[in-house]
């Protein structure tokens, strides 16, 4: 796993996760290549972002998922 200290920096379209409906506290994720994908808090678009692979990514949403994490 790796990180952006400005997740605006990336050349990349950002989408919410489809859990967040109207609140303020939201997930963004953004395809950065074919093996890695960025999430970052919407409340802060120039904070960091990891940049996660799309099998890192699936494990951490199991990991939440399941109560694991």
């Amino acid at each position: 796993m790796s990180h952006v200290a400005d997740a605006s920096t990336l050349p990349v379209t950002w989408w919410k996760a489809s859990a967040s409906a109207a609140q303020s506290d939201c997930v963004e994720c953004a395809i950065v290549d074919p093996a890695r994908i960025a999430v970052r808090d919407s409340k802060a678009p120039s904070g960091p972002a990891l940049l996660l692979t799309r099998a890192s990514l699936s494990a951490l949403v199991t990991g939440i998922k399941t109560g694991a994490l």
